[in-house]
């Protein structure tokens, strides 16, 4: 039997649950500086993409276009930027970032820019169900 998948802590304490596609748990990264989706594959002990079976690999890349277009498409950014780095997180994760040439970091990356500046829980409430609307048109939420 497999191990069951979690949740790498440092990425629970960092972002908002929105729910999971076939593959992957959907987080929103809880700043408000940037429109930030993260996809974490469910499988336990995985640090890089190769190592996902090749069907997972599939899937991770629909997802992730999914994921950009939706995103590009809600927030009307004018840029994506994706990124799979895991040097503080080894669990493969990958970032996806509206980015706008007014944001606070344009047009450098944005980590460690700025501290993160976290959503009040009202604004949570106002944010999550929109998110959670705009990501099931690709793929049911579960």
């Amino acid at each position: 039997m497999s191990e069951p998948f979690s949740l790498h802590p440092q990425l629970a304490a960092d972002t908002l649950v929105l729910g999971d596609w076939p593959l992957c748990r959907l987080l929103w990264m809880n700043d408000q500086h940037y429109p930030w989706l993260i996809l974490v594959p469910r499988r336990a002990n995985i640090r890089e993409s190769f190592q996902l079976e090749f069907g997972d690999q599939q899937q991770l890349w629909l997802e992730s276009l999914a994921a950009g277009k939706a995103l590009m498409q809600h927030f009307a950014g004018d840029k994506l930027n994706v990124a799979a780095l895991g040097n503080m997180v080894p669990q493969l994760h990958w970032h996806h970032i509206v980015r706008f040439k007014t944001d606070p970091a344009w047009p450098a990356p944005v980590w460690g820019k700025f501290p993160p500046k976290p959503y009040t829980s009202e604004q949570q409430l106002g944010l999550m169900p929109k998110l959670r609307v705009c990501f099931a048109q690709a793929f049911p939420l579960s």
